[in-house]
């Protein structure tokens, strides 16, 4: 008899870097289909927490970027900058916030999504370090993870936290079970892509969608001011060239490994 050999099947993911308010959006509505075309993802994912205005996401943009063909968004500690998303959060599953906020706030800190390769889910926590003292994000990560592998090997992470090494121990302490940690929040893509040893693609910051010529988004001339008198100033949102950052991943969709991750910039 001949053995039969069992074909993988690949679960490609794209991930968007933090969309930073109108520029942002508008990078990815024109974008995104090229990115769509040239990489064939399966799976979309957004961070959406500043596409209203660099501060928070309002329902109005959560549709508009659904819309535009991202599947997930997911968030962090300025999700709930815009009173209007909290009734949201609790009846969109596909606009996730940290899984490790106290009991009692509205949403969702995971969700599996049904693709053509397979159901793959996606799970959103934020760091405490230099951020809010919240459950603490490592246990948080393996009791989830427990819990969503019922459904599907492919787990991925988006880790919404300020410090690198924070960001760096997270992903190994799940590697082998998550199937990716993509890092968020500081808005600058790293340069430390990788696949670790169980299995776990690692980037420690995807980056931002947003003015290029800004500090992390916001206008350069109000940060310097806010770094310079030390007290505080109104962050805008500047106008020019715009960049889109993002990562695209190859899992395995039957063992929920991860086989490649690639670094995206753009810039308009």
């Amino acid at each position: 008899m001949v053995a039969s050999v069992q074909r993988e099947t690949v679960l490609k993911v794209l991930f968007i870097g933090d969309i930073i308010g109108e520029p942002g959006r508008k990078m990815v509505r024109t974008n995104i289909r090229t990115l769509l075309d040239t990489h064939r993802p399966d799976l979309v994912i957004a961070n959406g927490e500043n596409a209203a205005g660099g501060f928070g996401i309002t329902p109005e943009i959560a549709e508009e970027l659904f819309s535009l063909g991202i599947h997930v968004l997911t968030s962090g500690n300025h999700v709930w900058d815009k009173k209007e998303i909290e009734p949201y959060l609790s009846k969109q599953d596909r606009l996730i916030r940290p899984a490790n906020y106290p009991e009692g706030n509205g949403g969702y800190g995971s969700v599996v999504i049904s693709t053509a390769a397979g159901k793959a889910a996606v799970l959103n926590l934020e760091g405490r370090v230099f951020m809010s003292n919240l459950e603490d994000p490592f246990r948080v990560a393996v009791r989830e993870i427990e819990k969503l592998k019922k459904e599907t090997a492919v787990v991925i992470i988006d880790f919404h936290a300020e410090a690198t090494s924070e960001k760096v121990a997270l992903a190994w302490h799940v590697d082998g079970k998550a199937s990716a940690v993509i890092g968020t929040h500081t808005h600058v893509q790293t340069a430390d892509e990788r696949v670790l040893t169980g299995g776990t693609a690692f980037i420690t910051d995807s980056g931002m969608t947003g003015p290029a010529d800004s500090v992390i988004g916001v206008k350069k001339e109000q940060a310097i001011a806010r770094f310079l008198t030390q007290t505080p100033h109104r962050f805008e949102i500047p106008k020019g060239p715009v960049q889109l950052d993002a990562v695209v991943l190859d899992i395995d969709e039957k063992s929920g490994k991860a086989k490649k991750i690639e670094r995206i910039k753009m810039k308009a």
